[in-house]
């Protein structure tokens, strides 16, 4: 056998970069990135393969994406289903995957370690579970099975998962693009695909579906098309001794790379055209499309960056300044956005107001105009050097991301032509200033190559046309003569008629100089901040970096005062003065965004947040500025209407949201003794005015209590410098302690089942969502939280196993505990289109069947859940940013448990098998009578049903005899109308009985056509699968077999929730989150560092 090739070892890192690497190619040609991080308590691996939904037969759109699916469903070495994701979830690991245009990306993450104790040498530790996780993993490449009896179980997955995306406005706007292109191109197809698609259409043609899939495995997965990497614990001679093996029987076919050179995603017809688009959603967006070159050779210039910079700038001179000054605009982006190699396509897009809207015309002039302005210049070289600088800034001090982000993104970049040295800088740096390469791109940017999509929900209200696959509602046109005219004109503006607000940006006085970090030796980084300040007034907490030496920093800073939701309308002023800040705020801090420095101002329940991270240099600089603005906003009556409008239009959306996404603030809603909702904040920002919110704010800020932490590259006396900086700005009076808003949560009192049903408001939306919650207890109760988190663990393979692969319920199903502010409790969550009756049945059926589980655990397997749980719990934190997050939530909480994790770990570690057979039967069994139950039932307004129109039994018989009798003949059975008709005279169609149903199709083959047995199994098989889409477009609700499923038991009748001011007036609260020690333990009041 050929040697492997090692193709680079010493590749561009960021400064503090602690990893090494190897990158490797197999005698297959499969190119490997090795990664040994020492310290990494996670291992990961990723293949990207070069092939993605481009590929897909014309006639089978969605193809990759199935493989995708099916390709996990067990191996020849690995021949049960769910092998791969057992063991994953044994090692405190888990998988997904992704298809994209051109590729489709596999990865998976496990414990670096079979032992979760970081005090034991690495020398010593047993076994890595990256090994087994690679077998298992290579063995999709090698030999999957594609398996007959998962075959249709993964399709209705795959189907799930476009039905969820229906009804949103990201999927439907971008299928439409897709649509509304060039035929001839391969972005004109549909990616998802759908039980249609996949199954019943290539079925009526007599297509064998499997082999379809196997068939485009077998020509489209290649070693050479195939990038790997691995990142474990493991030296890089381990890690090439372990891919070498495991990945060599990976088939060469010797493919060429996918490159689509010879057409483009939008021909001359579909150029100079106008697309006005209906959204779900109260959405207003103008987008320009401009056709651009594919830049992944031009990785050292990098020249749209220069384009999108100043296109997309939002300080003064700029297009969003402008626009915004008129009222016709909030927001606006640019940049490039890659189709494929070989095409691409620069895009703006702009968020219109209502003015905006009407005004879509002037809008688009100005970008024109600001287009000649950049081309009228020559190309900048000091923007070049501005961006360049940020971008090696960036770099340098680029911190870890969690180990699946790292191996899926990077072995994605593997597939672009890069020199490997830089795969890690790769296109994250700009190189060199070409002042061609950014004229050439600029060349594209031009009044003849563009098509414009107009998206609102009332203009032009005309809309004469449905997109095929989502049904979105839309008119194309060519655009008018006199409009192309006019951009025409605003395209070749000079300095004397172009509108003099407009004009290039200044030099960015927010790009860091001071990048020095203090690092010192240091045996073990602090557990938690320092309570350096802690009076009535004020509390600061501080910490200074001694773990990632990085120059940056995060501010956090509670304003606490319960006047800010003591009421759906003060809460919804304190909304609103918040976005009126940001309003203000935008211009000032866009120069301080791009370098690396933001910041974030929202209302909570205990007050106002103010947050300010990034490079820490001229941090109090920005945080001066956004405390100064907040004390002396002007609340102007135009801008308010429109930031009213904006916050009004959100609202409104959240009925439009996935199921699954508001099923969740019911349940909080509904555990909370304070607490609003949507349709209470609608009905007090209606009548609010600019006079209202001027009124209000200096109530907020008149009195508080400051809560305050510093961490990272800040030094203690610049953390109590800039607190003082807040107290001296707002000058505010202390806010008792007696007077902070007090966290509880309403108990569910023992042997309770309440439900709560409400219907979702979008009409369209198929999908039904039950969040089913089970109370624990107390979140100080730290024993039973460790109970509750190993069931979490022990529940998560099963629970998508059960309830998702093997009973099909849909697409989004889950399993976890949830932890509210004061109590925490068990959850299952679905969304699907069966009735929430019927999942709440089946999820006590799961629960039921796990109990059973539990008890015939073996010892091994129970010890291995919780060593998984262990090993995830002291998980090491990856970034500055996920410690500081990890404090705030701590301080946020009221607990100050600093140091939860080790907490759980220590309550983890004495648990036995049979502490949680009594935890279960005592809260989670449904037959217990002491558990404490609230679902709650999100009921779609429509339904297969009423989608299919009001059809009369005979009808729905009728048409159901068509299409078997066109079906049979596809697969070249002779079908006489009249006689199959006569089968079904005695059938309930319309009750959905699918028993009697195939019955009577069974009958007819063999009594009337003598189909012999060996040809009748495979009809009959495949027309049962047809039946499951059939029937529900004709409006028929299918009875459910619940023959091969595990029995639901008899659980008590639930108490419905009709008045939640009289249900929650009946529960008793939880008391409120207490320190878990006094704060005098962590308080360091002296001066010096």
């Amino acid at each position: 056998m050929a040697p492997i090739e090692r193709v680079a070892d010493k590749l561009e890192t960021p400064t503090l970069d602690d990893r090494s690497y190897r990158v490797i190619r197999l005698p297959n040609q499969l190119e490997a990135l090795l990664v040994h991080d020492p310290e990494t308590d996670k291992a990961s691996a990723s293949v990207n393969v070069n092939v993605g939904s481009f590929s897909d037969a014309d006639d089978m759109p969605g193809m990759a994406h199935a493989v995708e699916h099916l390709l996990f469903m067990g191996t020849e070495k690995y021949p049960v289903e769910n092998d791969y994701n057992q063991y994953l979830s044994a090692h405190s690991g888990y998988s997904n995957a992704y298809t994209s245009a051109t590729e489709t990306n596999y990865f998976f993450e496990v414990a670096a370690s079979s032992s979760p104790d970081t005090d034991i040498p690495p020398h010593s530790r047993p076994t890595s579970p990256l090994h087994g996780a690679l077998d298992r993993f290579a063995q999709f490449f090698i030999a999957p099975l594609f398996l007959s009896s998962t075959l249709d179980r993964e399709l209705k997955a795959v189907d799930s998962e476009n039905k969820k995306n229906l009804q949103s406005d990201n999927w439907r706007l971008s299928q439409l693009k897709k649509s509304l292109s060039s035929p001839k191109h391969p972005y004109h197809h549909f990616s998802t695909g759908n039980l249609q698609t996949l199954r019943d259409e290539p079925r009526k043609r007599g297509v064998n579906i499997r082999d379809e899939f196997i068939q485009f495995h077998t020509k489209h997965y290649s070693a050479n098309r195939m990038k790997l990497v691995v990142l474990g614990r493991e030296e890089l001679d381990q890690l090439e001794t372990w891919v070498g093996e495991l990945f060599a029987d990976v088939v060469n076919k010797d493919l060429p790379r996918n490159r689509w050179d010879g057409v483009q995603p939008y021909s001359e017809k579909e150029l100079l055209t106008q697309v006005f688009a209906k959204p779900v959603m109260d959405t207003r967006l103008l987008d320009i499309y401009f056709p651009y070159q594919d830049e992944e050779d031009m990785y050292e210039t990098q020249p749209s960056r220069y384009l999108s910079h100043l296109i997309g700038h939002e300080g003064p001179g700029s297009i969003l300044a402008y626009v915004k000054a008129k009222g016709w605009a909030n927001g606006l982006s640019a940049g490039v956005a890659p189709v494929c190699p070989g095409s691409a396509f620069f895009t703006i897009s702009i968020k219109l107001t209502e003015d905006g809207l009407k005004q879509y015309k002037e809008v688009v002039k100005v970008v024109f105009q600001y287009i000649s302005l950049i081309k009228e210049n020559d190309p900048q070289q000091w923007i070049v050097d501005e961006i360049r600088g940020m971008t090696e800034v960036d770099f340098k001090f680029r911190e870890k991301s969690p180990a699946t982000s790292f191996t899926s993104r990077l072995s994605s970049i593997m597939q672009h032509p890069l020199p490997r040295d830089w795969l890690l800088s790769g296109t994250s740096v700009i190189r060199k200033f070409d002042p061609q390469a950014i004229t050439n791109a600029l060349s594209y940017i031009r009044p003849d190559n563009y098509r414009l999509t107009l998206v609102s929900q009332v203009f032009p209200g005309d809309w004469n046309q449905k997109e095929r696959w989502y049904g979105t509602e839309y008119r194309t046109e060519v655009i008018p003569s006199d409009f192309q005219a006019s951009i025409r004109e605003a395209a070749e503006s000079t300095t004397q008629s172009r509108i003099p607000d407009l004009y290039l940006p200044h030099r960015n006085e927010f790009i860091p100089t001071q990048l020095n970090v203090d690092k010192r030796e240091v045996v073990e980084p602090l557990k938690a901040p320092k309570l350096i300040r802690n009076e009535e007034a004020v509390r600061v907490w501080w910490k200074k970096d001694d773990r990632f030496w990085v120059p940056k920093g995060n501010v956090y800073i509670t304003l606490r005062n319960p006047l800010a939701m003591a009421t759906p309308e003060t809460a919804v002023k304190s909304n609103l003065y918040c976005e009126l800040v940001k309003d203000a705020l935008v211009e000032y801090s866009y120069d301080a965004e791009l370098a690396g420095l933001e910041y974030q101002l929202a209302s909570y329940s205990a007050g106002i947040d103010v947050e300010v991270g990034g490079y820490s240099d001229k941090m109090a600089v920005l945080l001066e500025k956004v405390i100064v603005s907040m004390r002396d906003l002007e609340v102007k009556p135009d801008r308010f209407q429109i930031v009213k409008e904006r916050v009004l239009r959100g609202l409104k959306n959240w009925d439009f949201q996935q199921p699954y996404r508001q099923v969740s603030d019911l349940t909080r809603w509904l555990g909370s003794e304070k607490g609003w909702i949507t349709e209470q904040y609608l009905a007090e920002v209606i009548p609010l005015n600019a006079e209202d919110i001027a009124s209000f704010y200096p109530q907020l800020l008149r009195q508080m209590h400051i809560e305050f932490l510093a961490h990272g590259n800040i030094r203690k006396e610049d953390a109590l410098r800039m607190t003082d900086l807040v107290e001296s700005t707002l000058r505010p009076r202390p806010l008792p302690k007696s007077q902070w808003q007090i966290r509880r949560n309403l108990l569910l009192p023992p042997g309770s089942d309440f439900t709560y049903r409400r219907t979702l408001g979008d009409p369209a939306n198929v999908n039904h969502c039950i969040e089913y919650y089970l109370y624990v207890g107390s979140l100080a109760d730290h024993a039973s939280r460790a109970k509750l988190l190993l069931l979490g663990q022990m529940t998560e393979e099963i629970g998508f196993d059960q309830l998702r692969t093997k009973e099909q319920l849909g697409y989004i199903v889950s399993t976890s505990a949830k932890l509210a502010a004061t109590v925490m409790g068990y959850r299952v969550m679905i969304q699907s289109e069966r009735p929430t009756e019927y999942l709440e049945e089946r999820i006590n059926a799961f629960l039921a069947l796990f109990g059973s589980r539990l008890e015939s655990m073996d010892h091994n397997e129970f010890e291995g859940h919780k060593q998984s749980l262990i090993s995830k719990r002291l998980e090491k934190v990856k970034n500055l940013d996920q410690e500081s997050e990890r404090f705030w939530n701590h301080i946020r909480g009221e607990y100050f448990n600093f140091v939860q994790n080790e907490t759980d770990v220590a309550n983890l570690k004495p648990l036995s098998k049979q502490d949680m057979i009594d935890f279960f039967k005592q809260y989670i069994d449904p037959v217990s009578p002491s558990r404490a139950k609230l679902s709650v039932h999100m009921i779609a307004q429509s339904s297969p049903k009423a989608l299919a129109g009001n059809m009369s039994a005979a009808e729905q018989k009728e048409k159901l005899v068509a299409m078997l009798g066109k079906y049979l003949t596809s697969v070249g059975v002779n079908t006489d109308t009249e006689d199959l008709c006569a089968c079904f005279e005695s059938v309930d169609v319309a009750g959905g009985d699918q028993t009697a149903i195939i019955a009577a199709i069974s009958s007819y083959l063999r009594d009337g056509k003598e189909v012999p047995d060996d040809r009748l199994t495979a009809v009959m098989e495949q027309g049962q699968q047809l039946l499951g889409t059939v029937l529900p477009g004709l409006g028929i609700e299918v009875k459910v077999e619940e023959t091969d499923l595990p029995p639901a038991p008899t659980v008590k009748e639930t108490t419905l929730i009709e008045d939640v001011f009289d249900y929650k007036s009946r529960l008793a609260l939880s008391a409120g989150p207490r320190p878990v020690r006094d704060l005098k333990e962590y308080e360091e009041m002296e001066a010096k560092l």
